[in-house]
C-alpha cells in the first residue's frame, strides 16, 4: 500500500521564518520550525486519500500495524532549541510510570516511554549545533580566556563528573551572578582559539538575556555540519542545534530534559538523572554507498535507518522493503512506485509505503528514505 503524506509546519519561535517555505516553493508563513512525517501522537501527519484521517488512524484502520518506531522531520532552526538530552529505554519507562502518578496540571517530562536516539543531515551549507560535551582541557582554556568573571566556574571544572556538576549548579539558581559576569564578560571577549563559541554565546545571549543556557553552552562542543553530513546523537547526549535546515529522523518519542536556552520547564535533577557524564568530541556521519543509487548514513541502533538518493534528470533508486518505509522529497519531483501503485511527491511532502517488498524512486532531484532499523 502507497500513500501521500503531508502535515503542517509547527510554528515554535525558534524556527526559521524562510528556510521550509523556500524548500517547499512557497511564501512564508512565520516561524515555522518541524515538519512532522509520523504516526506519533503529538502530530501525526496527515495521510493525502481524502479520507481526512492521520497517518495513525490510517495504519490503524488499514493494516492494524503497531506504531512506527520512528518518526522522520524536517528541522529548520534561525535561533538555538533549548539545549537538551533524551533519556535510555529504561530511564523512559522508569520517568513515564513515576509521573503517572503526579497531577494532570503539575509540570511533565515525560511524553511517552520511549527512548529518543537522534540523527540530524544539513540541508544547508552551515547547520550549527551544540552537541556533547567539550573536552576538559579545552574547555579550562575557553573560560581561562574570559578572565575572573568564569573563575567560579573554572574552579568546578577537573573531570567529567566535576563538569556535570558544574552544569547543575549553572542550572540551579544559585549560579546566577557567575552567569551575568560570564554573559558580561562575552561582550568583549576576543580569542583566536574560540572566536566561533564566543560569537555562537553572544547570540544566545541576545536571545536569552540571564538564561544559565548561554554559559552551559559553552561548555559544549560547537559544530558545523556541511550539506549532507549529519550529527548522531546517543541517549543523555547534550544538544541544541543553532541554526539551519535538515531532516532529522529518531526514535518516535517526544522525551525532553532540557538544560537552559528556553522558557519551557526546567527539571535539573532529571537532566542530570540521564546526563551523559562524558567529555570529548562528537563525531560527523558521513554517508556510505548502500548499492541501487541509494547511500546510507549508518548508524547502530534497532529503531531506524535513513538512506538518501540524489537523482538526475530520469534517474533511478531501488530498494527492498521488510516493513514500513517514508519516502521525503527535499527537491525535485520524485515518482516513488510500490507494487502496482505509484505517487509523485514533491519537495516538503512524503510517501508512506507499507506491505510491500520493493519501492523504486525515480526522478529528479534528492529523497530521503525512512525505515526500521531492525
Amino acid at each position: 500500500m502507497l500513500v501521500r503524506l503531508s502535515n503542517a509546519p509547527r510554528p515554535f519561535d525558534w524556527g526559521s521564518e524562510h528556510l521550509i517555505a523556500d524548500l517547499e516553493g512557497r511564501p512564508a508563513s512565520g516561524p515555522e520550525a518541524e515538519v512532522w512525517f509520523g504516526d506519533h501522537p503529538a502530530d501525526p501527519a496527515d495521510v493525502e486519500d481524502g479520507s481526512g484521517r492521520t497517518l495513525d488512524a490510517w495504519i490503524r484502520d488499514e493494516t492494524g500495524g503497531a506504531r512506527l518506531p520512528y518518526l522522520l522531520k524536517i528541522l529548520a532552526a534561525r535561533q538555538s532549541l533549548s539545549i537538551q538530552a533524551h533519556p535510555t529505554k529504561r530511564q523512559a519507562e522508569e520517568g513515564w510510570a513515576a509521573e503517572r502518578e503526579l497531577p494532570e496540571a503539575a509540570p511533565h517530562n515525560y511524553a511517552d516511554d520511549n527512548h529518543k536516539p537522534e540523527m540530524i543531515v544539513s540541508l544547508c551549507d552551515e547547520f550549527v549545533a551544540l552537541c556533547g560535551l567539550r573536552d576538559i582541557e579545552r574547555t579550562r582554556e575557553l573560560l581561562a580566556e574570559l578572565g575572573d568573571a568564569a573563575s567560579p566556574l573554572l574552579e568546578r571544572i577537573r573531570d567529567d563528573a566535576s563538569l556535570a556538576d558544574a552544569i547543575a549548579w549553572l542550572l540551579s539558581g544559585d549560579a546566577q551572578e557567575t552567569v551575568d559576569a560570564i554573559s558580561l564578560a562575552l561582550a568583549d571577549a576576543r580569542s583566536d582559539a574560540f572566536a566561533a563559541d564566543f560569537d555562537n554565546a553572544r547570540r544566545n545571549a541576545a536571545d536569552f538575556p540571564g538564561d544559565p543556557g548561554v554559559v552551559v553552552g559553552l561548555l559544549m562542543n560547537l559544530m558545523t555540519l556541511g550539506y549532507g553530513e549529519a550529527l548522531f546523537l546517543r541517549a543523555g547526549q547534550l544538544h541544541a542545534y543553532q541554526s539551519g535546515i535538515g531532516v532529522e529522523i529518531m526514535a518516535a518519542s517526544d522525551n525532553v530534559m532540557r538544560g537552559g536556552l528556553t522558557p519551557k520547564h526546567i527539571d535539573v535533577a532529571e537532566l542530570m538523572r540521564v546526563l551523559e557524564r562524558k567529555s570529548g568530541p562528537v563525531a560527523l556521519v558521513r554517508p556510505v554507498s548502500a548499492g541501487s543509487g541509494f547511500d546510507e548514513y549508518p548508524v547502530e541502533i534497532d529503531d531506524f535507518r535513513l538512506l538518501r538518493a540524489t537523482l538526475g534528470d530520469g534517474g533511478s533508486a531501488a530498494a527492498d522493503l521488510d516493513g514500513t518505509a517514508i519516502v521525503l522529497s527535499v527537491s525535485g519531483t520524485a515518482s516513488v512506485t510500490a507494487g502496482s501503485g505509484s505517487i509523485d511527491i514533491m519537495p516538503g511532502r512524503a510517501a508512506f509505503v507499507t506491505e510491500e517488498s520493493a519501492l523504486e524512486i525515480t526522478g529528479s532531484g534528492e529523497v530521503f528514505v525512512a525505515l526500521s532499523g531492525v
